[in-house]
């Protein structure tokens, strides 16, 4: 029997799944970590002590628990955080700390620059949208500019996942897809490096070479078998970002299905017939070559319900080894003994900025409605459905460019909250699916690596491994409800943002 190993490195987990051939799941195993916020929009990780570390945790704790032999794993694939950055040097140590994906907004200055360096107008034919907080080059050029000297020692700027295949087999890679999501100008669509884009602002040889998420781009070396258990010589494919693997995991592979990935933050993905154009989302191209998707993220979302609990809810977290019921289960339950509108609370989940659909770093968090007879659990319904308000402003905007949402399907820790799901449906008024296996981006990175060696025969061969679970369909009643408050919500963001950038200038 072979096997296939999936690893994801999220924001304040990292997870890793075993799979057969067959697409079953042999055993799962998580590692958690932390984040750390050197000063206010600051956004890091420790390349070597949370990727790797954590990289050789899940693989050595997966062959210890499950007592399979190395040798018998066939194929490894990794997915990591998309838009970061962290330099390294020719053996791949990192010479700082790695600069986080959209979170992270030092590199303002640097995207005012390269919008007007490379002109609005060529970049919105380009790519559809301007350049924003998730594209690389920003950080990028922020390390040229503010740290020269560990740039010009840098080999190689690396994303993360590039970081921890790297790590294993000695190849410096960036999957496609991610090429044309997150790197925008370096990769035109072949993959190639724009040498004229890229050589007047940033050295072309630092970057990685780009290759299909599938690809089989090197094997594990002999040090690295040492570090992580697996056996030397293992093939090791190219890997992709935590969304796209989540999205494979769910099955998002034809025009209308959607991916909503509830992890720390939320990510979109929706497969579409054409691109279109539209400021306020992002076009991309997909795991699969020549297929279509529009994207959208928001800074916020399991990492508000954990902010939430943190200082809100300390003592369901001091509870828990007592009760043995987890903080957030008791929070849900709490939360769905307040009626839908939270009574007249609204909340702008902005508590780190926000990507899409306003592409705004400097928006700040509101409650908006607070009266006395508001408790904590009122502001945590609320938060709920300001994350659902956000997820229908998106869905508003691909109606309005003719998308037809079929099947949205959603993944990650947030569809273990029952109450989150079904405001999600009753807010949108479309129904919410969840999948028999909700692991997320390892079980992707698992299935991409089965594929990429041939053990699955295809993309579409998924369509007979990934089951559906659950569906959580709208209440009528409660979507007109919601709907009212949607449109409070949708003028509220306007009405306060001058205030929010003031505010941002005195702090």
């Amino acid at each position: 029997m072979a096997y296939f190993l999936g690893i994801d490195i999220g924001t304040y987990e990292s997870k890793g799944t075993l799979i057969d051939e067959k697409g079953n799941v042999i055993a799962t195993l998580s590692q958690p970590h932390g984040l750390e916020m050197p000063q206010p929009g600051w956004y890091e990780h420790d390349a070597e002590n949370v990727w790797w570390k954590d990289f050789c945790v899940l693989s050595s704790g997966l062959i210890k628990k499950t007592g399979i032999d190395a040798s018998s794993i066939a194929g490894v694939g990794v997915s990591a955080l998309n838009a970061c950055c962290v330099p390294v040097d020719k053996s791949c140590r990192p010479l700082r700390k790695a600069i986080l994906y959209g979170i992270d907004s030092r590199a303002q200055k640097e995207l005012a620059f390269l919008n007007d360096y490379y002109g609005r107008e060529k970049i919105l034919a380009m790519k559809g949208t301007e350049m924003n907080s998730e594209d690389v080059i920003a950080r990028m050029l922020w390390l040229k500019n503010n740290e020269p000297e560990i740039y010009e020692k840098a080999y190689k700027l690396c994303t993360s996942s590039t970081y921890v295949t790297a790590k294993l087999t000695g190849e410096f890679v960036v999957d496609q897809y991610l090429g044309k999501t997150c790197f925008f100008p370096i990769y035109d669509d072949d993959g190639n490096i724009r040498v004229d884009m890229v050589e007047p602002l940033l050295a072309v040889d630092k970057m990685a070479r780009c290759a299909d998420s599938t690809d089989v781009v090197g094997y594990v070396t002999k040090q690295a078998a040492i570090e992580t258990g697996l056996a030397e010589g293992t093939p090791v494919i190219t890997g992709t970002d935590d969304a796209a693997a989540e999205a494979l995991s769910v099955g998002v592979l034809s025009p209308g299905d959607m991916m909503i990935m509830l992890g720390s933050s939320m990510y979109m993905i929706c497969v579409v017939d054409k691109p279109f154009k539209d400021s306020r989302l992002w076009q991309s191209g997909y795991l699969r070559r020549r297929t279509n998707t529009v994207q959208g993220a928001t800074n916020n979302a399991g990492t508000l319900t954990r902010w939430l609990r943190d200082n809100l809810y300390p003592e369901f977290v001091a509870e828990e080894p007592a009760t043995g019921i987890n903080a957030y289960t008791r929070m849900m339950e709490k939360g769905s003994a307040i009626a839908p509108g939270a009574e007249g609370l609204l909340v702008l989940p902005y508590f780190a900025g926000e990507r899409t659909p306003i592409n705004d770093p400097n928006a700040c968090g509101v409650f908006f409605g607070l009266n006395l007879r508001h408790t904590r659990d009122h502001l945590y319904r609320a938060c709920l459905e300001g994350i659902g308000y956000s997820i229908a402003q998106h869905f508003d905007i691909l109606r309005e460019n003719n998308v037809e949402l079929k099947n949205v399907l959603a993944v990650g820790g947030g569809t273990k909250n029952s109450l989150w799901m079904q405001i999600l449906a009753d807010v949108t008024g479309h129904p919410f699916q969840t999948s028999a296996i909700t692991i997320g981006a390892s079980y992707g990175d698992a299935l991409l690596a089965a594929i990429g060696t041939g053990a699955i025969e295809s993309f579409d061969s998924l369509r007979d491994i990934i089951k559906e679970d659950r569906i959580y369909t709208p209440n009528p009643d409660q979507h007109i409800v919601y709907k009212e408050y949607q449109k409070l919500f949708n003028n509220l963001y306007p009405a306060t943002r001058e205030t929010m950038h003031a505010l941002k200038t005195i702090n």
